[in-house]
């Protein structure tokens, strides 16, 4: 199944409107979120194709809500690529044990993203 619809969870407004107009502009129905809290009732009201996480948030951070979208069975198949500035490899490793396709580093090269999100479409 393409990928349309994308979930934006950032807390950073800049963030949320530079990748927001990125992923517009290619094609895809964008929704944001600031916070966990929004992300889940966001999902609640409707599921996504693909969620764009990033890991510092307030409240529960990106790896928890990951790992809490990921093992829910009614968003299991719902691909999760992290967005962050966090770029050791650690973060890249424990980002994927939560559950997530992919990972990028901030600040995003939009070509590089376009391709993974193609790549899960």
């Amino acid at each position: 199944m393409p990928i349309q619809k994308i979930l934006l969870v950032d807390d950073s407004r800049t963030e949320l409107h530079h990748l927001g107009e990125m992923l517009r502009k290619a094609g895809y129905s964008v929704r944001t979120a600031e916070n966990g809290q929004q992300a889940l009732t966001s999902l609640a009201e409707e599921k996504p194709d693909l969620i764009l996480m990033d890991v510092v948030l307030p409240g529960a951070n990106g790896f928890q809500l990951t790992r809490t979208i990921t093992r829910d069975e009614r968003y299991a198949d719902l691909p999760v690529i992290i967005c962050s500035s966090k770029g050791q490899t650690t973060d890249k490793v424990w980002g994927m044990r939560q559950g997530a396709r992919d990972y990028v580093v901030k600040p995003v090269d939009s070509a590089e993203l376009l391709a993974k999100i193609r790549a899960l479409g």
